[in-house]
């Protein structure tokens, strides 16, 4: 089942250090874990450009957290007019600042509409006077600026000044994969095996330019718009690496989110655009059963899983699913990197050309809805007990600090009386 040989997680060598980022994801709100070096060397960054989701929206999704909202939501119009305030009159003349719809440690994301055209458009603005929100930038940038193809969101145009950049992209309003799948009454392989293969040819294209995405998830998989026959759009490339011919292509930064992370990221060899493949594979999973191949709270357990490409078959709706299917996502969960296909070979497996012309097939959907639900349910109530459990250390704490106080005054109270008498 695409196993390669057992490898135990390793120690982190004493001159790297793996910082724990929590991703903020500016559409939605939601924070991610994600791993990255101190030492930047491949240029990474973490915020997101897709689209924004409904109001009742829960992360339904393997691999997604919840929100922890900490601070009382400002009046729309207040919000509306403080970040117009803070936009370039060049941006403002050309669009009109409809809604704060994202926001990241140096970046804000707002909904506008062309005044001309009426067409709507998402506008990143990023605070590139420090170092960081310039790293994140430039990253981003160098990726939007090479690309244009169908299934990749699309950078429009750009406003630079001397604190801030303002990046004008597509507004994808379909919502997200997962949304998408439990929203549906029906779900079989061949409605997997269409959002496979534009998803494919995204990355494809991405490789063939030198270009490594990094963070492929479900999250990062949006709808361009509600209708039926929408095509499906890669996000995020906050942790995109692009090379140009002739560079090593090589890349050596640890990043990416823990449940989609490959073997060979996690042992920290030099690694290529085969990661892509793996978290390929991940989604494939997750599209077809609505579970996470690897999965644990501890993240040793979950990265030795990973190390030993240890995931199984077993549960609903597995018995249901084609044999075909099961070796695409074997050939992908590959902890071999060089015997992981490429998104070419993917594109011409048989279980993706087959699958294209079947018109017969089981319906999924029911065994899919309920496990994404459930995770969702799961994850809500490990996210309320986290807090919780926040909540009385903080309480603890709180006591035995009145205590130290009061034994301090008390103290103090003895002494003096002992001094005055």
């Amino acid at each position: 089942m695409g196993c390669g040989t057992s490898k135990v997680l390793p120690e982190p060598p004493k001159d790297v250090q793996l910082d724990l980022v929590k991703k903020v994801e500016p559409y939605t709100g939601h924070k991610t874990d994600v791993y990255k070096h101190f030492i930047k060397d491949d240029g990474v960054g973490a915020l997101k450009t897709g689209c924004p989701s409904p109001p009742y929206h829960i992360q339904p999704y393997p691999g997604a957290h919840v929100a922890n909202h900490t601070e009382p939501p400002e009046p729309r119009r207040t919000r509306v007019a403080k970040y117009r305030a803070k936009f370039d009159p060049r941006v403002t003349a050309k669009y009109d600042i409809k809604a704060l719809i994202g926001r990241g440690s140096f970046s804000r994301v707002v909904r506008v509409e062309h005044k001309a055209t009426k067409q709507p458009y998402a506008i990143k603005m990023i605070e590139t006077k420090y170092r960081e929100g310039r790293e994140v930038c430039e990253s981003e940038l160098c990726v939007l600026r090479r690309v244009r193809h169908t299934n990749i969101i699309q950078l429009i145009e750009v406003f630079e000044t001397q604190e801030r950049v303002y990046m004008v992209m597509e507004l994808a309003t379909g919502g997200e994969l997962f949304d998408r799948i439990i929203a549906k009454g029906s779900f079989t392989e061949r409605d997997a095996t269409r959002v496979l293969q534009m998803v494919l040819d995204g990355v494809k294209y991405l490789h063939t330019l030198g270009i490594t995405h990094r963070d492929l998830k479900p999250e990062n998989l949006l709808y361009y718009h509600p209708g039926t026959d929408s095509k499906i759009m890669i996000t995020d490339f906050g942790l995109a690496s692009a090379r140009k011919k002739g560079d090593d292509c090589l890349m050596k930064t640890t990043c990416g989110t823990p449940e989609y992370i490959a073997p060979e990221i996690l042992v920290r060899k030099p690694y290529t655009n085969s990661v892509d493949m793996w978290a390929l594979g991940v989604i494939s999973y997750i599209l077809l059963s609505g579970t996470m191949p690897f999965e644990d709270d501890n993240r040793s357990r979950l990265y030795r899983q990973i190390l030993k490409g240890k995931y199984s078959y077993s549960g609903e709706p597995w018995p249901s699913v084609s044999n075909l299917a099961k070796d695409f996502i074997d050939r992908l969960l590959t902890v071999d990197p060089g015997a992981r296909m490429t998104a070419l070979q993917a594109l011409k497996h048989p279980w993706v050309v087959s699958m294209a012309a079947s018109s017969s097939m089981k319906n999924l959907h029911r065994s899919i809805s309920q496990n994404l639900l459930k995770r969702a349910s799961s994850r809500c109530q490990s996210t309320k007990s986290a807090q919780s459990t926040r909540s009385s250390r903080s309480t603890r704490s709180n006591k035995s600090r009145r205590v130290r106080e009061r034994e301090l005054r008390q103290l103090n109270l003895r002494y003096q009386q002992q001094y005055n008498g």
